[in-house]
């Protein structure tokens, strides 16, 4: 269909950003500068049942929930995609999602692999990113710095970080995040480069394209 025959009142929708990455890989520090430069990005706020880390406010870094509640969401059919993750479990819920990306709003949604290839089957235009550290042993350095999980836990994190890096393929780009600020621009050019594809971009600026086509 040509610009001429698009109805005037098209408006874009937003776009779906999926971020994926191995716990410690850097994915939270990422995202959280993405979205203080960038006001035309919000986050899309998840379920989980697991406890609260020290700085995380509810409603804002999740929703955080019992799991009786987390399992009556599942009946009803609420999430677009959950997971169950060392022994806590973490949503996405379809109605909220949905009504932001139709008010034009461009959403980064934070999910592991399996949430992922959830969404890409309701969302096949989603924008997937995964993020991997340079190697296992920096990335094994990173969950120790933290110093908030215990040594089991860190085993039992890198015994899951193969198979998370397993899947990187699934996903449309690639960062690895050795340097801070060089993954953070990296991802800052996909994010562009997105917006400005014609699909979005043509809608954007239609009313530019009409007055000089003659439309």
């Amino acid at each position: 269909m040509s610009l001429a025959d698009q109805p005037h009142s098209s408006h874009p929708s937003g776009i779906l950003f999926v971020v994926s990455a191995p716990s410690g890989a850097g994915k939270t520090s990422l995202v959280a500068a993405l979205l203080e430069n960038d006001p035309a990005l919000s986050l899309s706020v998840s379920y989980t049942t697991r406890q609260r880390r020290p700085g995380e406010i509810d409603g804002s870094h999740y929703h955080f929930i019992d799991h009786d509640r987390f399992e009556a969401m599942i009946e009803t059919g609420a999430f677009i995609e959950y997971a169950r993750v060392f022994d806590n479990a973490y949503g996405t819920a379809e109605a909220s999602l949905r009504e932001t990306l139709e008010q034009g709003q461009d959403l980064l949604l934070e999910i592991d692999w399996q949430g992922a290839r959830q969404v890409r089957e309701r969302f096949p235009e989603a924008v997937s990113i995964f993020i991997v550290p340079p190697s296992l042993s920096a990335l094994e350095q990173r969950l120790r710095g933290r110093g908030q999980d215990s040594d089991a836990v860190i085993r039992d994190r890198m015994g899951k970080a193969r198979d998370e890096l397993s899947h990187w393929d699934e996903y449309r780009y690639l960062v690895v995040n050795e340097h801070f600020d060089q993954a953070l621009q990296e991802l800052n050019c996909i994010l562009t480069a997105e917006r400005l594809r014609s699909v979005h971009q043509g809608l954007r600026e239609q009313d530019r394209l009409r007055l000089m086509l003659g439309a």
